[in-house]
This record gives C-alpha cells, sequence and structure tokens, in this order.
C-alpha cells in the first residue's frame, strides 16, 4: 500500500498543497516550523482518525478557516482509492471514498494504514498508562477496522455510566434519597460485554506482538533484552493472577469485578474497573522499563513497540507506510543507522528532518524543501 498524492485545504499551516509521492523513501527537509510534520500528521490522520500531536481536532485547521480538508489517492496493488476527510471542529467530521456517496469517517479507517515513529513515541515507555492503552487500541484498529466501533461503543457506556454514578455520588453526599440503581445494573452489562471484546483483543494482540517486540530490541541494542509485555487487568482483583482469555470468561470477571466496586465508586462517582483502567506493563529483564531503564533504553524499547508493529501488519498482508517524523535527530548515531537499516526496504517511508545530515544516506531517495507554506521537490 502507498499514497501517490496528497491534497491539503486548510490544514495546519497550509492554505493550499498538492504533493505527488512515489513509492520508496521520501524525505522532507526543511527548518522547524516549515510544515514537514503536518504532511506526515495528515497521512497519519486517515489512518487513524487523529493526530499523534494534539487530542482535538481544532488546531489541525487553518486559523480563520471553519474546516479543514485531507485527500489522499492510495494504491494497494493493482487497485486504487481516493480517501477524503473533512474536520469540522464543534460539529460532525465528514467523510468520502472514491468522491461518490458519502460514509461515515471511520469507515475509511483501513485505506490507509501507517506504523509511526515521532518523538512522542518515548511517552510510550516513560509516559503514563493511558498511553500504552492507546498504543495497544490503535493497533488494535490498524489490524481490525471494525474494532472503531467497539472503541467507541466502550467510551460511550462508560460516559453514560460515569454520569449516573456521579448523580448517585452527588444525591448520597446532599442526602437525598437512594437512586433507582436499576438503570446501572443495565449499563453493566453494556459495559462488561464491549469491555470483554476490547479486553480479548488487548490480550490476542499482546500475545501475538511480545515475539516481535523482543525481537526488534535485540535489533535495534544486541544483547540488551530480553523485554517483556505484561497485561494488568483492573478487573482481576487485588491479588492480580492470571487474566482469563475468552470472551465468555472476560465477560464473567469483568461483572464481578463491577459489582464488588460498586459502593466505591458510587462513594467516588466514577467507574473503577475495565479496560480505560488496565495498564501494560514494560519491562527490560526483570524490572519495569519505567523508572528502571536508561533513557537510550527506552528509545530501543519504544522502536521495537514501532517495529513490532509494523512487521506485524506486513505479515497479515497489507504492509503499511512507514513515517519517521524528526525521529533522528532523537537518536545516536548507532540507533539512527540501525533503525534506518531496517525500515529502507518499506515499500513506502515518509520521513522529516530538520537537515539533510539527519536523513542516513541509507534512506536515498525523493526529497522535498519545505519552507514558507511551499514543498518543492529536490
Amino acid at each position: 500500500m502507498h499514497v501517490t498524492h496528497l491534497s491539503l485545504a486548510d490544514f495546519r499551516s497550509y492554505a493550499r498543497i498538492e504533493v505527488p509521492l512515489d513509492p520508496g523513501v521520501t524525505a522532507f527537509v526543511g527548518a522547524n516550523g516549515q510544515g514537514k510534520t503536518n504532511l506526515v500528521e495528515a497521512v497519519g490522520y486517515l489512518a487513524s482518525l487523529g493526530s499523534h500531536r494534539v487530542s482535538s481536532d481544532t488546531p489541525l485547521v487553518r486559523m480563520g478557516a471553519e474546516r479543514a480538508v485531507i485527500r489522499a489517492a492510495v494504491t494497494q496493488g493493482e487497485r486504487s482509492q481516493l480517501v477524503e476527510l473533512e474536520l469540522n471542529p464543534g460539529r460532525a467530521n465528514r467523510a468520502r471514498i472514491n468522491r461518490s456517496s458519502q460514509v461515515r469517517p471511520r469507515d475509511v479507517l483501513g485505506i490507509v494504514r501507517t506504523v509511526l515513529f515521532a518523538p512522542e513515541d518515548l511517552a510510550l515507555v516513560k509516559g503514563d498508562p493511558g498511553e500504552r492503552r492507546r498504543f495497544l487500541d490503535e493497533l488494535i484498529t490498524a489490524r481490525s477496522p471494525r474494532m472503531a466501533g467497539v472503541r467507541s461503543d466502550y467510551d460511550r457506556v462508560l460516559k453514560q455510566r460515569n454520569t449516573l454514578l456521579k448523580s448517585a455520588a452527588m444525591a448520597r453526599r446532599h442526602g437525598g434519597r437512594g437512586m433507582d440503581l436499576s438503570t446501572l445494573d443495565v449499563w453493566d452489562q453494556h459495559l462488561a460485554q464491549v469491555g470483554a471484546e476490547l479486553l480479548a483483543r488487548r490480550l490476542d494482540l499482546i500475545e501475538t506482538l511480545q515475539p516481535l517486540t523482543d525481537k526488534a530490541y535485540e535489533q535495534l541494542a544486541p544483547g540488551g533484552g530480553p523485554v517483556a509485555l505484561e497485561y494488568r487487568s483492573s478487573s482481576a482483583g487485588s491479588e492480580g493472577g492470571e487474566v482469563p482469555r475468552s470472551r465468555e470468561e472476560l465477560f464473567a470477571r469483568l461483572m464481578e469485578a463491577l459489582a464488588g466496586t460498586r459502593k466505591q465508586e458510587i462513594e467516588r462517582g466514577v467507574t473503577l474497573v475495565g479496560p480505560h483502567r488496565d495498564e501494560l506493563l514494560l519491562k527490560l529483564g526483570q524490572l519495569p522499563a519505567k523508572g528502571y531503564a536508561s533513557h537510550g533504553e527506552s528509545w530501543s524499547y519504544a522502536l521495537a513497540l514501532r517495529l513490532a508493529s509494523y512487521d506485524l501488519l506486513r505479515a497479515e498482508g497489507n504492509e503499511p507506510l512507514l513515517v519517521l517524523d524528526d525521529v533522528f535527530a532523537e537518536l545516536d548515531a548507532r540507533r539512527r543507522e540501525r533503525l534506518a537499516e531496517l525500515v529502507a526496504p518499506g515499500e513506502q517511508v515518509l520521513v522529516t528532518a530538520a537537515v539533510d545530515d539527519d536523513v542516513p544516506g541509507v534512506l536515498a531517495g525523493v526529497r522535498f524543501t519545505v519552507a514558507g507554506g511551499t514543498v518543492e521537490r529536490t
């Protein structure tokens, strides 16, 4: 899979830009603040319906404009498609495929698949659990686009349940009559059902990703491992223990956990168990990487997770586009060269860098100079 043309309108710093793209390596080179990352951010948005830099769409729309448009021509084998997203902050986004009927934005998922390396990746190791949960869930959706609907359903149910818990907590604090909690029983069922599906997918992903991550870490830092991915479930109980694997068992475990924490949840007005409270523990040797790994080891771990993601998606039949957003400037010479060697064979690789010297020689290919709102092939 590769993108043959990228078109942006009122996206970030670009009023309008047209960028033809080739398979192989393409590097966007220019000083900071000139719009290099904006280009690859747009490609990443088509793949995930989100930005790796910001949590909302508002900063993605050029100042003074009402909406932004991202359009890309995509080729996979003998098939070509044109995918378009219209970003409307504060309102529903819109999507089109092949300029014809309007579809839901999440229907475009799977047309473009990316694995993105960026300076923000260090948060996968050093950041809070939410970073690692998002990593898992975005990769799950890349493998199976329909999981976007499951994730959306879980977020909706969680929001509704939290609203009910908050109302119950406020009523209790103000000495009001006890609320009818039969509605809460219904939301428990919904949360456990959707949560079991999400949890099962996470557990399957971790099992598949484990050997790939260990292999990638060894390639980046020979002799520095092993690494291990360990899932910590909030519904496993205070004693921990092995998390069940079948959806039926996961549903039962979640229902039991919700019942066991209901008193605390009503007191605090928030849902305390479920996939949104789980943790992916990254271990280096026998120790957690967070807090124990050096800066270089943390970088190697983060890169290994991305490389493992790439290997997984490629093995499943649709090679993703690789994006390396200003990542080489963050790495020492050894890791820079090793990463470049590993990604160079990719069907399509997009690189951003402040200067030409930041792009390793093995990534020879097309170069664009980005400056003053223009993107020119050199």
